[in-house]
């Protein structure tokens, strides 16, 4: 859908603002149909509450989280319906607050789906009511009069805590979905340089070329979520199937940034997490570590890791991090992003915050001390067949 925006009219926007003033982020006696400045400031701030880009229009994106903010835990029943599961802030809420009582929904990604139907049928037996993995006023009353079941620690934080641990630290046999942004039709930031012209698309391409070689050596099994030239742009939603449906261990999405400021400038990392704390315990740690490693091997400008609920770190089922490395409206940046020696840096970065991630904190190493090229995959021969392990171990 084309964005709406600031000076557009009509029933569309006449629809947001009766979304936000039901939000309390618009006043009641307002009502009418032009995206007006303070219809503006109300988007942003909901796009901020919601963990969204803040630009201030009404793509596809922010529609839905508008479509999905209509509803309020206990305003109907919910239901794992087939195929289309129910949609809606409602939803959200309930994960949430079975995540807090430690229950294991998955992601907390607003959609009604098998998990969270098995975490409320779950909860019922527990509370004597009948386990249909409905969430009708019986199950509400339930919910209301219990507080927090887990202590010691964020309950997602100790299950996926748990899960990587048990993973083992080797990287062979692991199965890592890349996704350079952009493409087809869409490439990106687009930066004129005298007789050349870089483009988002391209480079991030690049990037993402360079980190398969360098993960496949290492034993791993890799998956790009487009080639160098699709027909057509992937919407974010397709790209988290994608890797949902590869049985994936880690999703790593690669973008430049841009500003009209071309002293904008560094590196910025982003995990699945909301407003009110709930986060990917794994994606906010990887997301760390990409974070920390870039800066180190790199120099660029630290612009640290940030919480978004932006549809691809919400749908994706794995530790799944967006990386925007560097500015390509920043002369600074450009001039480094186009060196392929540059690029090769910012690969051996990723490639060692991937295999910091399955090394159990205790055992974790410094910033910048691992050596990624003798990150390999070593057959070596076993009773039974061939058992494969990383170098470094």
């Amino acid at each position: 859908m084309r964005p709406i925006r600031p000076g557009d009219r009509g029933p569309a926007v006449a629809e947001i603002r009766t979304v936000l003033t039901g939000l309390d982020l618009l006043p009641a006696d307002g009502q009418h149909d032009e995206f007006d400045a303070e219809t503006e400031r109300a988007v942003r701030a909901f796009q901020q509450s919601r963990g969204l880009s803040v630009d201030g229009r009404v793509g596809a994106e922010t529609w839905r989280a508008l479509d999905a903010a209509r509803w309020r835990l206990g305003a109907r029943t919910l239901y794992h319906a087939v195929p289309e599961p129910l949609i809606g802030e409602d939803v959200r809420s309930l994960q949430e607050r079975l995540l807090e009582m430690g229950y294991d929904v998955g992601r907390a990604d607003a959609a009604y789906g098998i998990r969270t139907a098995r975490a409320v049928a779950q909860f019922q037996r527990e509370m004597g009511l009948k386990p249909d993995g409905a969430c009708g006023p019986h199950t509400m009353n339930a919910l209301r009069r219990l507080g927090r079941k887990v202590v010691g620690g964020r309950p997602q934080w100790l299950r996926e805590s748990d899960a990587i641990r048990q993973a083992g630290p080797t990287l062979v046999g692991r199965t890592v979905v890349i996704d350079p942004g952009h493409g087809g039709t869409d490439p990106g930031e687009v930066v004129p340089d005298g007789p050349l012209r870089w483009t988002e698309a391209d480079i991030v391409h690049d990037l993402a070329s360079r980190l398969e070689g360098r993960l496949a050596a290492a034993g791993v099994r890799v998956q790009l979520t487009r080639g160098p030239s699709p027909q057509t742009c992937l919407p974010d939603a397709d790209r988290a199937q994608l890797a949902n449906s590869l049985g994936a261990d880690v999703f790593i999405s690669l973008h430049t940034d841009g500003h009209a400021n071309p002293a904008a400038n560094g590196v910025a990392t982003y995990h699945y997490g909301t407003n009110n704390g709930v986060t990917s315990a794994t994606g906010e740690r990887l997301a760390g570590l990409v974070q920390r490693e870039i800066v180190a091997r790199t120099g660029l400008r630290d612009c640290r890791t940030h919480a978004k609920a932006w549809d691809l770190l919400r749908l994706t089922k794995m530790p799944a991090v967006r990386v925007e490395v560097g500015y390509l409206t920043s002369p600074e940046d450009r001039g480094r992003l186009v060196d392929p020696r540059f690029r090769d840096r910012i690969v051996e970065a990723i490639v060692a915050a991937v295999q910091r991630m399955y090394f159990p904190i205790e055992r974790d190493v410094p910033t910048g001390s691992i050596d990624v090229s003798a990150l390999r995959a070593i057959v070596v021969a076993g009773q039974g067949g061939g058992l494969s392990r990383t170098a470094a171990e």
